[in-house]
């Protein structure tokens, strides 16, 4: 590991005349992400059904309080499609200016309507979790049961026409464990906040799987029909957890 570190780094301050600065907010978040992918022996599967070009919608189930499945889908399409899709993230990634300037090099956005529609009508990549902080800060008591989905996504699709790629993460639950939540600082602060057991992430072995796209007419007008974008949004939500039983039926160890 320290081998491979020290290569990359200087790797990258031979090549195109980049600076110290420009080498740690362009060049490192990629070498440190390879890292974790190894750590986490993350592989993946249905690379087929990534659209080689055009705007298109990732969702997945979403857990583990500290992001780590974001970054590892991402960085999963790119390896498979070179595609640098953007990140729809939580807000606490964005509260502080320190913060948020790594948040932005990696690939995060925050999560608004009006954001989504931008990133989409550059014919972008977007990856986004319909189960918002309800599925990231849930007690890993509850892992791999969807929670409610939100409904953005759809009304996304419906307005850009965007197809919807559903994205089953297996490993990601077991990885950052999340003992309980502390509902009330809803309230209070306008966020849940997770107890977490562990800081570091434990090794659990990581299995991302991109399933068949999902293609929605493009109508502007039903994208405000409520009733129609909720049930839409359930029956994904149930697709996806179908898949996901799938998956973990295929499992036999979580660290081995």
């Amino acid at each position: 590991m320290k081998a491979f570190f020290g290569k990359a780094v200087s790797k990258a301050l031979n090549a195109s005349g980049l600076s110290k600065e420009e080498v740690a907010y362009k060049v490192l978040p990629h070498f440190l992400l390879e890292i974790f992918t190894k750590y986490l022996r993350v592989n993946s599967e249905g690379e087929e059904n990534i659209p080689k070009k055009g705007s298109v919608i990732f969702i997945a189930n979403h857990s583990g309080f500290m992001g780590f499945d974001a970054l590892m889908i991402g960085h999963q399409i790119y390896l498979k499609t070179q595609r640098v899709p953007r990140i729809i993230a939580h807000k606490l990634w964005f509260l502080r200016p320190e913060i948020s300037v790594h948040a932005k090099r990696l690939g995060l956005v925050p999560a608004t309507l009006d954001n989504g529609l931008k990133i989409l009508e550059k014919k972008q990549g977007l990856i986004l979790f319909p189960e918002g902080e309800e599925g990231n800060f849930k007690p890993t008591r509850y892992r791999y049961r969807l929670r409610r989905f939100r409904r953005g996504f759809i009304r996304l699709a419906l307005q850009t026409g965007a197809p919807i790629v559903p994205v089953a993460v297996i490993g990601a639950e077991e990885t950052n464990i999340t003992l309980s939540q502390i509902r009330w600082a809803k309230e209070l602060l306008g966020i849940i906040i997770p107890v977490p057991l562990n800081v570091i992430p434990l090794p659990a072995k990581w299995h991302i799987k991109f399933l068949k796209p999902i293609y929605l007419e493009k109508n502007r007008e039903k994208a405000n029909d409520m009733e129609y974008v909720t049930k839409l949004s359930r029956q994904i939500r149930l697709r996806l957890q179908r898949d996901l039983h799938k998956e973990l039926k295929k499992r036999d160890r979580i660290f081995l």
